[in-house]
C-alpha cells in the first residue's frame, strides 16, 4: 500500500470504516420520518402535558394543572385516553414534514456546506462545528417553512381545555376553521419564532447528537452501535430542552392566542415576562425534558436502526480496542486497504 493511503489512527482520528455503499438520501429521509413518527406516538401524552402547562394562565387562583403526573391524571380523568392523544394526527403530519427535512437532509446539507467551504482545498477528516451548525439551522428553519400549518393545528388541538374546549371537532375541521376565520396568516401564525425555535432545537439536538456520536467513536469509548446512539441521544435531548424551552413557551402561547390577544411575537414575550418573570419561560420544563429526552432517544435510535434495516451495507465505523492494532491496521479512513 502506498504511503499516501496510510492513515495513523491517533486519538483525534476516527476509527477505520468497514467498507460499504453510502446511504442514499431517500433512505435517510424515510428513516427520519418513520423514526420521528414512532417517537411521536409514544411520547405524545407528555407533549400535550407540556402544552397545557405552557398555555394556562395563573391570574385567577391556583392553576388547574400543576406538575407532569397531576396534569396527566386530570386529563385522563376528564377527557379519557383520547384526550391524551388529541392532536396526534396533525403531529404525525408535522413529523412527516419536519423530521424528514431537519434530520433526513442534515447530512446532505452538511456535505453541501463542506464542499463550498473547502472548494479547491483538501477537506479535513473532522467536519468543523460551524459547518454543522449552519447545516442544522438551515434544515431546521426549512422544515418549518414547509410544515408550519401542521404545528399550528397540533398546538390548537392540544390546547382545547377550559374556554377553548370543543373549539375544533377534528383535525380537518381545525384546518378549515383556522383558514376561514384567520386566513392563510392564521395557518402560518408564529412561523418566524418557530423558525428560530427549530433552528435552535436542530442545533441543540441533531448537531449535538452528531458531535457527541462522533466524539464517542473518535475516542473509541463505544462501538458505532445501539449504546453509542443511546448515549448521544440522551445528551441531545437534555441540551435541546435547556436551549429551546424559552422559545418553545413563547411560540406555544403565541400560536394558541387569538388575533387580538398579542399584536406580535415581541408583545407576547414581554407579556410573559411581566406576568411570570424568568421562570415563565421555563413553564412546563420537566415535561419538556421528559418529552424531548424520550423523544430524542426513540427518534435517533429508530432512525439509525431503520436506516440500517433498509440499507444494511452502509459503511460503519469499526472501533479497534487495541491502539497498537489500530496503528498497524493499514486501513484508510474510508475503510479501504
Amino acid at each position: 500500500m502506498s504511503s499516501h493511503h496510510t492513515v495513523l489512527h491517533h486519538e483525534h482520528s476516527l476509527p477505520p470504516k468497514v467498507e460499504g455503499t453510502p446511504t442514499p438520501l431517500w433512505v435517510k429521509i424515510v428513516s427520519a420520518g418513520a423514526g420521528a413518527c414512532i417517537a411521536e406516538i409514544f411520547t405524545f401524552p407528555l407533549d400535550t402535558t407540556k402544552v397545557r402547562l405552557q398555555v394556562q394562565n395563573n391570574e385567577e387562583g391556583r392553576p388547574k394543572y400543576r406538575g407532569v403526573f397531576r396534569t396527566l391524571r386530570i386529563m385522563f380523568q376528564e377527557e379519557g385516553a383520547r384526550g391524551l392523544y388529541t392532536g396526534l394526527t396533525p403531529a404525525i403530519h408535522r413529523q412527516l414534514g419536519f423530521a424528514t427535512v431537519k434530520l433526513g437532509c442534515y447530512d446532505s446539507t452538511k456535505r453541501f456546506y463542506t464542499e463550498i467551504r473547502y472548494r479547491g482545498e483538501e477537506e479535513p477528516t473532522y467536519c468543523p462545528v460551524c459547518i454543522r451548525i449552519f447545516a442544522g439551522v438551515t434544515t431546521g428553519a426549512l422544515s418549518v417553512s414547509l410544515a408550519q400549518p401542521t404545528d399550528v393545528v397540533k398546538v390548537r388541538m392540544q390546547a382545547q381545555f377550559g374556554a377553548n374546549k370543543g373549539r375544533y371537532s377534528g383535525t380537518m375541521d381545525a384546518y378549515r376553521t383556522i383558514y376561514k376565520t384567520e386566513g392563510m396568516k392564521g395557518l402560518w401564525r408564529g412561523c418566524i419564532p418557530n423558525m428560530a425555535r427549530n433552528g435552535i432545537v436542530n442545533v441543540s439536538e441533531v448537531v449535538t447528537y452528531d458531535i457527541i456520536k462522533e466524539m464517542i467513536i473518535r475516542k473509541r469509548l463505544l462501538e458505532d452501535g445501539v449504546l453509542c446512539h443511546l448515549a448521544s441521544a440522551i445528551v441531545a435531548g437534555f441540551c435541546g430542552t435547556v436551549v429551546s424551552s424559552p422559545v418553545d413557551v413563547v411560540k406555544t402561547r403565541y400560536m394558541n392566542s387569538s388575533n387580538s390577544q398579542y399584536g406580535n411575537i415581541l408583545q407576547c414575550t414581554v407579556s410573559l415576562w411581566k406576568k411570570h418573570g424568568f421562570l415563565g419561560f421555563y413553564k412546563g420544563f420537566f415535561p419538556s425534558l421528559m418529552r424531548l429526552g424520550s423523544w430524542n432517544i426513540l427518534t435517533f435510535m429508530s432512525y439509525e436502526q431503520i436506516k440500517l434495516l433498509v440499507h444494511p451495507d452502509a459503511p460503519k465505523y469499526h472501533t479497534v480496542k487495541n491502539r497498537k492494532d489500530s496503528l498497524s491496521s493499514n486501513m484508510t479512513i474510508d475503510g479501504t486497504t
